[in-house]
Order: structure tokens, then sequence, then C-alpha cells
């Protein structure tokens, strides 16, 4: 239950965040008056109204005040969820070796009820082995980790696995590059019980797992990698997340969110089915052993 709470704070952070923006945008309130009123820059404004940081109660209140936000009632509505949105996630004690914008991406993982993601170059994080997880970290950083940081950074990647097999795990939609089957990480029989452990996961009932094969040829993903999250509480907007080199983009407007699901639509169209994946992976495996 705990991994589960953790999530709970970050959907209520999100829940009052998309509260304060509605509010402050029905009043015609700008971001920089927003701020102005509780001595804040326009970008704590905007992150906040993201659910990206823990709220104030003062600043809450202030803010509401501002908004013209009267009532007794809707107004301890929204301060309970400023107190109960405070718990750190269990991702937080990983912060020497989690980057601040990739947090966000782990507390919303965490609150999902569906991640729908599309992979090129790697199998996707929540589907690794130690040993792959630990031949992709080490390959992205030619400079070189210490060994501790290292493990610390398998130990981050096998306790996100682990919300696959929770009591209310989400559904995973992963549609993968055949590409990222052939790309070697950590040599042949690191790779085959890597495609072996796809194969387990692709077995679960709330995990969906599709290739999109070499003979295919070009397809409409031009922008590469990405996730889109959905979440069970109808006030949340769906998120589509998109990774780069030193940071990563948290898009949440409708059209934005659309095109990328439209965009997965079309590679689960293209790619094969469930079952033909499985019979793929297993003559990857084949040829590996």
């Amino acid at each position: 239950m705990a991994e589960r709470d953790d999530s709970g704070s970050m959907v209520r952070r999100i829940l009052l965040g998309s509260q304060l923006r509605r509010l402050r945008e029905s009043r015609g309130v700008t971001r920089e008056a927003a701020g102005y009123s509780i001595r804040a820059s326009e970008s704590k404004i905007s992150r906040m109204e993201l659910g990206r940081v823990s709220f104030k109660q003062r600043d809450v209140a202030d803010l509401l005040t501002l908004y013209g936000v009267v009532d007794e009632a809707e107004r301890e509505s929204l301060l309970g969820l400023a107190r109960s949105s405070g718990h750190a996630g269990w991702w937080h004690s990983y912060n020497d070796v989690l980057p601040g914008w990739f947090q966000t991406y782990v507390g919303l993982e965490a609150a999902a009820a569906r991640i729908a993601a599309y992979e090129v170059q790697f199998v996707h994080g929540l589907l690794q082995t130690e040993a792959y997880a630990e031949a992709v970290i080490i390959s992205g950083h030619r400079g070189g980790l210490p060994r501790t940081e290292i493990e610390r950074r398998i130990e981050l990647r096998m306790q996100r696995q682990k919300l696959l097999f929770g009591e209310q795990a989400p559904h995973l939609h992963c549609v993968l590059d055949e590409a990222a089957l052939h790309r070697g990480y950590g040599g042949r029989q690191v790779m085959a019980d890597q495609i072996k452990l796809l194969l387990e996961f692709s077995e679960l009932p709330h995990v969906t797992l599709q290739i999109v094969p070499f003979a295919y040829g070009g397809h409409v993903a031009e922008s590469g990698a990405f996730t889109v999250l959905r979440f069970a509480e109808r006030e949340l907007s769906d998120v589509a997340y998109v990774e780069q080199l030193t940071g990563a983009l948290y898009l949440d407007k409708r059209e934005d969110v659309a095109s990328y699901q439209a965009v997965l639509d079309r590679l689960s169209d293209a790619a094969q089915p469930p079952a033909e994946s499985r019979e793929l992976l297993n003559r990857v495996v084949r040829k590996l052993l």
C-alpha cells in the first residue's frame, strides 16, 4: 500500500494544481499576478498548477482569496488537498541518482491507470532485467559512473518494475520497435534473458506488448520514443511524456496528447498483434542461444 499511497499524494497535487489553474483562469488572473500575491515567481505558479511541487497552506489560502473563493466548504476542500499532498513518494529516496525532471515522471507513472508507450532504442524501463538495465546505464555514461551509483540506478529501475505486480497494477501497452531487440546491450546472453522476460511480461493480463517489425518499413513515429499516461480520476488530464537529452516535456493540453495518442494508435495498427509479437520474440531468442 505504501507505493499507492505515495502515488496518491502525487494525484492530489495534480488535482489541486488543476483546480487552482481553473480558478485563476476563470478570474482572468495572470500567472505573474498570482505569483506576486504569494511572493513567488510566475514559473513557481506554473509548477504548482502542474502539481510538480508541494503546496504551502498559506500560499493556497492566499491564492483562494485572490481568486475570490470565499465559501468555507470549498476553501476547506482545497486546503485539505494541500495538507494531504505533502507526503514524499518512495522515489524521493533516490534523489541522489534521479534527475529532478524525471522525479515527476516516476510519480505520474506510479499514479497512472494506463501507461501507453512507444520505444525504439531500448526495452521499456518497466520491462528490463537487472543485467540489461546495467548495460544500458553504463552505455549511457561513457565517462564512467561509480559502482555504487550504477547499483542505485538499477535498484530504482527494479523498484519501478514492482508497479506491474501490485494489486492496482496499471495496464501497460508497449509498442516496441524491432530495432530494440537487435541493439545488443550486455552481450548475447543478456539480450536472450531480456527477451525471455519480455515473453513472460507479455503473458500478463494487464500487459499488451506489440513489436513493429523491420518488414513494415518506415512508420509515423518520427519524433522517437514517448509515453502517454492516463489516470483513473476524471479530473486529471492525460499526459504525454517525451524525454530529451537533458530534460523532458510533459504535455497535458488535449490537442497535444491527442496527437501522440493518434500516432500510438497508428503504430499499434502497424505492429504485430500480441500473439504474433510473441512468435517474433521467440525467433529472436532462438537466434541468440
